[in-house]
C-alpha cells in the first residue's frame, strides 16, 4: 500500500511539472505580445500626435464649409 501512494504522488509530481512548464511557457509568450502591443500602441499614439501637429489652429466652427 505504501509503494503505491508513492507511485501515485510521483506520478502526480510529474504531471504538475509538466503543467508548470506549459504554463511557464504560454505566460511567457503573453508577455512578449503585450510588449509587442505595447509598442504599437505608443506608435500609433506618437502617429496620431504627429498627424494633429500638422492642423491648422483656430476654431473649426469659424471655418467655412468647403462649398463656399
Amino acid at each position: 500500500m505504501n509503494e503505491d501512494r508513492f507511485i501515485d504522488l510521483e506520478t502526480r509530481l510529474a504531471y504538475q511539472d509538466q503543467l508548470l512548464s506549459e504554463l511557464n511557457d504560454v505566460v511567457t509568450a503573453q508577455q512578449a505580445k503585450i510588449m509587442q502591443l505595447e509598442e504599437l500602441c505608443k506608435a500609433l499614439i506618437q502617429r496620431v500626435r504627429s498627424a494633429g501637429e500638422g492642423l491648422p489652429e483656430g476654431d473649426p466652427a469659424d471655418e467655412r464649409p468647403p462649398h463656399y
